[in-house]
């Protein structure tokens, strides 16, 4: 689905209802004891930063989520127990952490019972205009899906006499970008099924809990003599002791505070030249390593850098088991792409084919886990540790035929950061960008400049 922020997805005013976990929930939880499996270390990271950035004075919004319209017949009741019935499916959401320990910096986990979870319904106003119920909204998820506290997540539906817009919100412990894409079409199967047919726990949406100790376990069994560790030891080195940034000038003081934010969302190109484009790349491994090539070349023109260094997400549902289950399931590769060697293309296409082939497997190992092992002191001051450009291919996502239909899109909260971020999705109308970066004239012009010449190079590509 298409990504922007909350105030671009086309909220119209109305009726606003939320739910979030009852108060008799969290009561509950509260009295919970230890559930002996451990947060994933992506989880960890991800909240031992915002704990890091908090304490250093300044509270950073990371959730994410999605936005879309209920098709007309569905009830609020319906609405309802569809999104009892999906949060009770998927552990993650009734599963949180409390700090423990001498020093209270030990992460523990807890975890409710299915049978012990209920949402609780509020009525939280009518709104008539569109950018104060924007603004509304958005303190609303910024409190209530928040890294350090639980519940970490809130549903809400905007009522209106035409229909019916459904928001949900996430901190980001909890889902990656293919769990809220998959969002829509699983609420709404729940919500047209028989109750018959709707059992709190779906055959085959394994438990992310779950995953997370499996994945845990296996990454604290290398030591720092592994080869992984060595291959990041390396890359570490080459990128001057640091993660990579995006190799463009971003504007950014030395030693300034962490600025805030601004996102560019842009269509690159419809469908017919993304098909083309793809076309193009599949021999070298279809359009992520096209987009990976593009963009050397394009920071090598901008600049003036001889290779271009980053971390490519990779998902790690490595098997069929884990397919709808909600979570965090994304790990990182290092690439490097030597463009003084490739200066065009098809070279560029080559080298990250290969760079790509060597380390892609490097996913699979936490980078936190691998980060303790080099000893490194990463201490986070913002909330992305390092850049990324990402590419997904969405049309096989449940549901992605109706999105145009049902004005869904992803949501990203767009606060405060030190690094540019790029996400590129193949959507059945072509390919579409949204980038992150920090609020700078230079790097607003570096950031619109990379786009103008990513849409240029597909195009060129596509067309020949």
């Amino acid at each position: 689905m298409r990504i922007t922020d909350i105030q671009r997805c086309e909220l119209r005013p109305g009726r606003l209802v939320e739910w979030s976990l009852s108060p008799a929930t969290v009561a509950r939880a509260a009295r919970l004891p230890e559930d002996a499996r451990r947060p994933a270390y992506v989880q960890e990271s991800h909240i031992r930063t915002a704990k890091s950035v908090h304490e250093d004075g300044l509270t950073v919004p990371t959730w994410i989520g999605c936005a879309f319209d209920l098709p007309d017949g569905i009830t609020l009741d319906a609405l309802e127990g569809a999104l009892a019935a999906w949060t009770l499916r998927h552990e993650t959401l009734r599963s949180g952490f409390r700090w423990e320990g001498a020093a209270g910096n030990e992460m523990r986990r807890f975890t409710l019972d299915a049978a012990d979870v209920a949402l609780h319904r509020q009525e939280a106003g009518t709104f008539t205009d569109a950018a104060e119920l924007t603004a509304h909204l958005q303190h609303r998820f910024d409190t209530a899906a928040n890294a350090l506290t639980w519940p970490n997540f809130l549903y809400a539906a905007v009522v209106r006499d035409d229909g019916t817009s459904v928001y949900a919100a996430f901190d980001h412990s909890n889902v990656d970008s293919y769990s809220i894409q998959r969002l829509p079409a699983d609420l709404l199967a729940l919500c047209t099924a028989p109750a018959a047919e709707t059992p709190a726990e779906e055959a085959g949406a394994a438990s992310y809990v779950d995953f997370c100790e499996i994945e845990r376990s296996d990454a604290d069994r290398i030591d720092g003599d592994h080869e992984i560790v060595a291959r990041w030891r390396e890359f570490i080195h080459r990128c001057d002791g640091r993660l990579p940034a995006f190799p463009v000038d971003l504007g950014l003081e030395a030693d300034g505070a962490l600025p805030r934010q601004q996102l560019l969302v842009e269509d690159l190109v419809g469908a017919e030249e993304a098909a083309a484009f793809e076309a193009h790349c599949r021999p070298y491994g279809g359009s992520l390593v096209g987009v990976l090539a593009a963009t050397a070349l394009i920071v090598h023109e901008i600049g003036d850098l001889d290779v271009y260094r980053t971390v490519v997400p990779f998902h790690t549902r490595v098997t069929s088991q884990w397919t709808q289950s909600v979570g965090w399931y994304v790990g990182g590769a290092p690439i490097e792409v030597p463009i003084d060697q490739a200066p065009d293309f098809p070279r560029a296409l080559a080298a990250v084919r290969a760079t790509l082939r060597a380390n892609r497997r490097l996913a699979r190992m936490p980078i936190a886990r691998v980060l303790h092992l080099l000893g490194a002191d990463f201490r986070p001051t913002s909330p992305d540790l390092y850049s990324i450009v990402s590419y997904v291919d969405a049309r096989a996502i449940p549901g992605a035929d109706r999105w145009a239909e049902l004005r869904a899109y992803g949501l990203m909260r767009v606060s405060y950061g030190d690094q540019a971020c790029v996400w590129i999705n193949r959507l059945p109308e072509g390919l579409q960008l949204a980038s992150r970066y920090p609020d700078t004239d230079v790097a607003g012009k570096n950031m619109r400049l990379y786009t103008e010449r990513l849409r240029d190079l597909i195009t060129s590509v596509a067309r020949s």
